[in-house]
């Protein structure tokens, strides 16, 4: 989605969010009523979303619109999660055809005991997301093998997928090569170690509570299973894609890498044929093909929310009332919070929030880098579990579960809001010129 900062010449406009609740009201609430995730398709809400943002949008002709609409659905950003999910189909089901993935599984299997298989996914997801500074990097690596395991186990695979959102979260909120850490200290003005020193004290015993609640229900988990013997052969590659992840090496390259890797050594030990390395990589793909139409619909239609005037109208509602220090830091919240609902990208929502935010804390005298913790805070929560964000959608896809299903489990991603807002209530912690 593109991005613009409050634009006081465009009419702020409430009807412009409109498209947004007929897309929960249309997914959500119809899924629940109707006691079925798969009743009613993401990617079907999303078109109808779609239409009435269209509909609704100013901007003269249809075709106007339409253009307009494709901008957003065009946008650099929605284009990157597109490759992202074409390179993460192919790489899953090509590690899957050459038993790069059963390797992985049942050395994990080997090592960590049954019980402690949730939360050790968990600590997992948290290391290689703050190494690599992406939650979407740390979901594409991981989600594979966690399937596996999951069906080897009888562990609900959505709370496995769910442990490795949560610690990817938890990594993308305090990494120091994270998108959203290098925009909250540039906007907010403060350097990335002491935003990290706040922010960890505010994290760290929530990521603490999720550990206990996901090692509490791995103790349901019967050790029935009998692992097998690791072909080291063929965890190599998956080896080598961990390693580079954690180099810092860009998503997209790591994935190129993967699927190399992987088919090479899937030919070499003869689990796969040429025409097979092809076949998978093309199931793959073809795989993730409702994450990528949900992609671009989405961009398309928060563009026209963007467009319409929906964000400048929250901005002034969320600024016009503003007294004191703790409303300073609600509203700041808030609007970050609103503004990932309605961009599903926790980057281009700080990018947004980032300047306003600074703007209320320098008005009333909010540290810096506590502005910067708590943006960064409700951005990663948010971002952490709406169901058509990057990470539960390639989670799900991964999974083949719904988004829905995934959701119950996600304790981090709530826990960290719950744990943002208890911080502005209770002024925690507090802060001063020479210390934090």
């Amino acid at each position: 989605m593109t991005s613009s900062d409050f634009n006081p010449n465009r009419a702020p406009n409430p009807w412009a969010l409109l498209p947004l609740g007929i897309f929960l009201i249309s997914y959500l609430v119809v899924s629940i009523i109707a006691g079925d995730f798969y009743k009613m398709p993401i990617s079907v809400a999303f078109v109808i979303a779609s239409i009435v943002a269209i509909g609704i949008s100013k901007g003269g002709k249809i075709a106007n619109r339409m253009e307009q609409f494709c901008r957003g659905a065009g946008d650099s950003n929605i284009m990157l999660m597109v490759v992202i999910f074409v390179l993460a189909g192919a790489f899953a089901e090509t590690t899957k055809a050459t038993g790069a993935i059963d390797a992985a599984v049942n050395l994990t299997l080997s090592v960590i005991p049954g019980n402690l298989l949730v939360a050790g996914i968990f600590i997992a997801g948290c290391l290689i997301s703050i190494a690599i500074g992406t939650s979407v990097g740390t979901i594409v690596a991981l989600s594979p093998v966690i399937v596996g395991i999951a069906t080897k186990t009888g562990i609900p695979t959505e709370m496995m997928l769910a442990s490795v959102v949560g610690g990817a979260m938890f990594g993308d909120n305090l990494s120091f090569i994270s998108d959203t850490t290098i925009i909250v200290t540039r906007t907010q003005g403060c350097d990335m170690s002491d935003k990290f020193k706040l922010n960890i004290r505010i994290v760290a015993p929530i990521a603490i509570l999720t550990l206990l609640l996901y090692i509490f229900l791995g103790n349901e988990v019967r050790e029935a299973y009998q692992p097998e013997v690791v072909e080291w052969v063929n965890v190599i590659p998956y080896l080598i894609v961990l390693v580079i992840a954690v180099l810092g090496v860009n998503v997209t390259f790591v994935l190129v890498i993967g699927i190399i890797l992987s088919g090479i050594t899937g030919l070499i030990t003869g689990h796969i044929g040429l025409w097979d390395w092809t076949i998978s990589m093309g199931k793959g793909i073809t795989g993730m093909g409702e994450l990528i139409i949900v992609t671009i619909l989405a961009g398309g239609m928060l563009e026209m929310i963007r467009f319409n005037g929906g964000i400048d109208w929250l901005i002034l509602k969320l600024t016009s009332h503003i007294h004191g220090r703790k409303g300073a830091e609600t509203s700041m919240a808030a609007f970050t919070a609103f503004a990932n609902f309605c961009t599903a990208n926790n980057t281009i929502a700080l990018i947004i929030a980032g300047p306003i935010a600074k703007n209320i804390a320098t008005k009333f005298d909010v540290d810096p880098r506590r502005s910067a913790s708590l943006i960064d805070i409700f951005s990663c929560a948010v971002q952490g579990f709406i169901p058509y964000g990057a990470q539960l959608l390639i989670a799900s896809g991964l999974g083949e579960v719904s988004p829905l299903e995934i959701m119950p489990y996600l304790y981090y991603p709530y826990l960290l809001g719950v744990g943002g807002a208890f911080a502005i209530l209770l002024g925690f912690p507090k802060t001063s010129k020479a210390t934090i």
